[in-house]
């Protein structure tokens, strides 16, 4: 599959990037666990059915030491026994804030309640970005068929 767009040579989306790399650091950098970072990207990723990105943050989590269990079972998290129970509801979070056009009514309060248990307000504000920041880069690369399997670790920081 050959990408619609090179989104690397590009000069108005490498002014744009810079940007969205910036914001994408300062996630990675907030208090939210890396690990519920990684657990989550994949999920947003897995549900939107974008590949460049399920490449890169399996292998970014595999590298930082996550299970290949946990990562197989990431898309039947309700009935996996892995994931503590922050990260199931940071999970719930994530499939609820993506998929707002099925919903209804996105994300309700029990949703919301069930993750404010476990995270304070500045680890829901880093949740809350990146889900929203996971659904822009997947709508990204699936408008312009970015194919994956190429990435390398630590490509994109």
């Amino acid at each position: 599959m050959d990408a619609r767009l090179n989104l690397f040579t590009s000069p108005t989306v490498g002014k744009a990037l810079k940007h969205v790399m910036a914001a994408g650091k300062v996630i990675r950098e907030s208090p939210l666990p890396a690990a519920t970072q990684e657990l989550v990207s994949l999920r947003v990723s897995q549900i939107n059915g974008c590949a460049v990105c399920l490449d890169m943050h399996t292998k970014e989590a595999a590298a930082a030491g996550e299970s290949a269990v946990r990562l197989h079972l990431v898309a039947a998290w309700r009935e996996a026994t892995v994931f503590t129970e922050a990260e199931r509801a940071a999970l719930e979070l994530a499939e609820h804030g993506t998929r707002v056009a099925d919903g209804a009514g996105g994300v309700g309060d029990e949703v919301w309640e069930r993750a404010a248990r476990h995270y304070d307000e500045e680890q829901l504000t880093a949740l809350v970005l990146l889900i929203s920041f996971m659904n822009m880069a997947n709508r990204m690369n699936l408008i312009t068929q970015q194919p994956a399997g190429d990435y390398v670790l630590g490509q994109f920081h």
